[in-house]
């Protein structure tokens, strides 16, 4: 729940300073010359782009949450089974024998969302994040139906 709060918020201050800067960017528009014109266009396509990856971001994690929602429901969801250190981290190898089962599953069904989902958290506890988000757009992929190819 307090992921969810810290991603709402850090949205919230998000949008306010897209607000902020295309309000400014509005303004050097107006402003009429080309320099300012130049500068206000520019401006205005920080926001845009801010926008854009926001939006992104929001559809992915929904995706993730209702995948997981879905896992959840089927008792399909993951075993926290890894060792950690006596500081609450991780362990290292506990991670990798982890991950190597779940490649091995996905390996062996990869059409299956699930084993998909479940290759995205062993990713994520072996703190290989791009992997881990590249496995769970797969997954998302595979649950609504299109081939992964379409989703790049």
């Amino acid at each position: 729940m307090r992921a969810k709060l810290t991603y709402a918020l850090t949205a919230v201050v998000l949008v306010f300073y897209f607000v902020l800067v295309g309000s400014r960017g509005i303004l050097l528009i107006r402003t009429g010359t080309l320099l300012t014109v130049t500068f206000g266009v520019a401006v205005l396509i920080l926001p845009g782009i801010g926008v854009w990856f926001l939006w992104k971001n929001t559809q992915f994690v929904r995706g993730a949450n209702r995948l997981a929602a879905e896992l959840e429901a089927e008792g399909g969801l993951p075993v926290d089974e890894l060792r950690r250190t006596p500081s609450g981290r991780i362990d290292r190898d506990s991670a990798d024998e982890v991950f190597a089962r779940r490649k091995a599953e996905t390996e062996s069904a990869p059409d299956d969302w699930r084993n998909w989902f479940r290759l995205a958290v062993a990713y994520h506890d072996a703190r290989d994040t791009p992997r881990a988000r590249k496995a769970m757009q797969r997954a998302i992929a595979l649950h609504a139906g299109k081939s992964p190819a379409q989703t790049a």
